[in-house]
């Protein structure tokens, strides 16, 4: 083995995180080594793949999960309001690359998509107005609207309303301007950059460990998966984000902020279709309410998706179950990744989350029938034959210690860190991609905290709310918002979507903020 090569960041794995944290940091530090090692022969070709996630630009705009009704019948809003706001920090730092070069094909990745929670039922449709006066009076939200009419209805959402008892109540939260991400072609443009500016890739390689070093910095011995070459790195700063793989590799490193960490995989499947007569009596991201019992990552929902300028419907997700942490990962992952000071987490969770065990076993048992009976609460007149089962990627749940349970299961994304800063990697899932920007400055300034202050300017500059909420600062947001869809081509309709039935497409279309009832 040869002399180790040195270099100022290492990066491990070639996906969403990655890709923002190396355009980041080179945009800071246009002087440093960096280096990126990713087992497979391309970018984002795991969970930030575009057939491998909703492509949901997550903002809380419809996803029902993140604003639960109290005891009291009154609605919690606060996690929709700091998942809404971590989404503006990604809005701004995406204008800002696109402005100066960094990002060349917006269109590729981000196309304008409306955002829409949907349900059935008096008391779902009395729900979803609560829920509409409670967050439209947020600035971030001050373009929703709350629909009940079913003329309404089928004239923005014809596929749903198509052969439905419309005599049965149905409710909709709308907003207008939500967005598609096509994950994969961003990243792929973030490395592209970093590339053309010195970032050194490895592609086909795999981290074999990491050996922290008395000085601070972490000997990473990677090896080449088609010849076995082997080499080491000296890195004074490694990040894995290796999605489901970054949890193995903490552990690895022996960092004591991962110990008592676990994970368990789910995987996801969608039945999709390409059929443009769909396609163009659909135009919308559908979100509904997950079946009782269900965890909070079965949410269904209908989308419009626009990949390599196509427009596609999904439909899921269905979960799927395999002990590996990869899509492309290995059966030994799940059993190998268990140890002595995670065993008490992982044990107490599986005696507690059965009702997540039952609900992945029916998702199992269900035929492809089973499953397109299920598109039809969202499409009554699905068949069968327009629509095929595609496999996406694998999520890797986290499971924390917690005082009194043994461990619990949480869905969300979180960022471990070492106390020294020299290492950090990113674990979790939904809403995960859609925070990429937030999560890489929380990594920038737990692991950077002698630069960052003089980052400052230059990251204000590329996210001019960072440090305010943009809740609570209406003028900056208007700011803000504007000069992001202009800057984003949000403000006209993504030129793939096929035309609905009165000529024109719904998505990107200008409206009028409302606080009534259409």
């Amino acid at each position: 083995m040869s002399e180790a090569e040195k270099t100022d960041v290492l990066l491990v794995g070639a996906g969403i995180m990655s890709a923002t944290l190396s355009a980041l940091l080179r945009l800071v530090e246009p002087n440093w080594s960096m280096t990126l090692v990713e087992r497979l022969d391309g970018v984002a070709a795991e969970s930030s793949d575009a057939w491998n996630n909703a492509g949901t630009g997550h903002s809380a705009l419809c996803e029902l999960n993140y604003t639960p009704a109290k005891p009291d019948g009154s609605i919690d809003i606060s996690k929709a309001i700091n998942v809404n706001e971590q989404f503006q920090v990604s809005r701004q730092f995406w204008a800002y690359a696109v402005e100066n070069g960094v990002l060349p094909e917006v269109r590729s990745f981000l196309n304008p998509i409306p955002h829409v929670s949907f349900v059935t039922g008096a008391d779902n449709v009395q729900y979803l107005r609560k829920r509409y006066n409670a967050l439209v009076t947020n600035p971030l939200f001050a373009t929703m609207e709350f629909i009940d009419d079913t003329d309404e209805f089928a004239r923005r959402l014809p596929l749903m309303a198509e052969g439905r008892d419309l005599r049965e109540p149905v409710g909709l939260n709308w907003t207008q301007d939500g967005t598609d991400v096509d994950f994969g072609s961003l990243s792929r443009q973030l490395l592209g950059f970093g590339a053309k500016q010195g970032l050194s890739t490895l592609f086909g390689h795999s981290v074999t460990d990491l050996d922290k070093k008395s000085d601070g910095t972490w000997n990473v011995k990677v090896v080449n998966g088609r010849t076995g070459h082997k080499r080491v790195f000296n890195a004074k700063f490694v990040f894995v984000g290796a999605g489901g793989g970054a949890l193995p590799l903490l552990q690895k490193a022996g960092i004591k902020e991962a110990k008592g960490f676990g994970g368990f995989p789910v995987g996801g499947q969608w039945l999709r279709t390409g059929n443009p007569d769909l396609t163009a009596r659909h135009q919308a991201k559908v979100y509904g309410l997950p079946p009782l019992g269900a965890p909070p990552m079965s949410v269904p929902h209908l989308d419009t998706r626009v990949i390599n300028d196509k427009s596609w419907l999904l439909f899921g997700p269905f979960a799927g179950w395999s002990p590996k942490f990869l899509k492309q990962g290995k059966i030994t992952d799940l059993p190998f990744s268990v140890r002595p000071d995670n065993l008490v987490s992982m044990l107490g969770v599986g005696l507690t989350e059965m009702g997540l065990l039952k609900y992945l076993i029916g998702q199992l048992l269900l035929s492809e029938a089973a499953r397109v009976e299920n598109l039809r609460e969202f499409a009554p007149t699905a068949k069968n034959s327009d629509w095929e089962l595609d496999i996406a990627g694998q999520r890797v749940q986290v499971i924390r210690k917690a005082k009194g349970k043994g461990g619990v299961l949480e869905f969300g994304t979180t960022v471990l860190s070492a106390a020294d800063g020299s290492i950090a990697g990113l674990l979790g899932a939904s809403p995960g991609a859609s925070t990429a920007v937030p999560a890489m400055f929380d990594v920038m300034q737990r692991c950077f905290a002698d630069r960052y202050p003089s980052w400052e300017p230059k990251l204000k500059e590329m996210v001019p709310s960072l440090g305010t909420k943009l809740s609570e600062n209406p003028k900056l947001f208007d700011e803000v918002w504007a000069h992001g869809t202009k800057v984003l081509k949000l403000d006209n309709p993504a030129s793939s979507l096929p035309a609905t039935a009165d000529g024109e497409s719904t998505a990107g279309t200008e409206h009028t903020p409302t606080a009534a009832t259409v």
